[in-house]
């Protein structure tokens, strides 16, 4: 008799714990506020010390270096290789025409058959051109942020850019060409 009440009292304990031991669990809404407070303090703190549009600027002015290198490379090249000197455009800047929709600008723009913003034929190239297609800026939407090409009747040329990060901007000043902090220039000639 004693066992069956014992027994029975042991059961209505274990409910009661089970219970209890279940409201028990879970965190009390002063410290999910104290945790949520901690992870945007945080969160400020990384944006504040990576700066994501400086980033996406350093980014950006790697992608100009680089395209201008290539072209600069793919022009030395053909002018080097091809079997007879091509026609280099002499004369003033070859840019973006803002006049024509943005689309068909940008066919014309990468091509490499002269009529693009470099104005030499790459495809004289012995072997073929190294480039598919001229690269763009790649924010390529005002006067301020594009290529632009200059050649001479000595077979001289320059290609230049605008760098915007804080990162790459002092490449502007220390590039060697004529027109000082403001533009980032490459070729064989930088004084175009």
């Amino acid at each position: 008799m004693i066992k069956k009440i014992f027994s029975k009292f042991i059961k209505v304990e274990n409910i009661i714990n089970l219970k209890m031991n279940h409201s028990i669990k879970g965190f009390t809404l002063i410290e999910l506020l104290i945790v949520i407070a901690i992870l945007a303090i945080l969160a400020t703190a990384v944006v504040l010390v990576l700066n994501p549009a400086q980033i996406l600027a350093q980014a950006r002015d790697s992608q100009r270096i680089s395209d201008l290198s290539s072209v600069k490379s793919a022009i030395a090249l053909c002018l080097a290789t091809a079997t007879s000197t091509p026609a280099m455009t002499v004369g003033p800047w070859s840019t973006f025409s803002t006049t024509c929709p943005f689309t068909t600008c940008t066919v014309k723009l990468t091509a490499i058959d002269g009529s693009g913003w470099v104005g030499i034929d790459l495809r004289l190239t012995s072997g073929g051109s190294s480039l598919g297609s001229l690269p763009i800026d790649p924010l390529n939407n005002s006067t301020s942020s594009q290529y632009s090409y200059r050649a001479d009747a000595a077979s001289t040329f320059k290609l230049t850019g605008v760098l915007e990060s804080t990162k790459y901007s002092p490449k502007m000043a220390t590039d060697g060409g004529s027109f000082g902090a403001g533009i980032y220039e490459v070729g064989t000639n930088l004084n175009l």
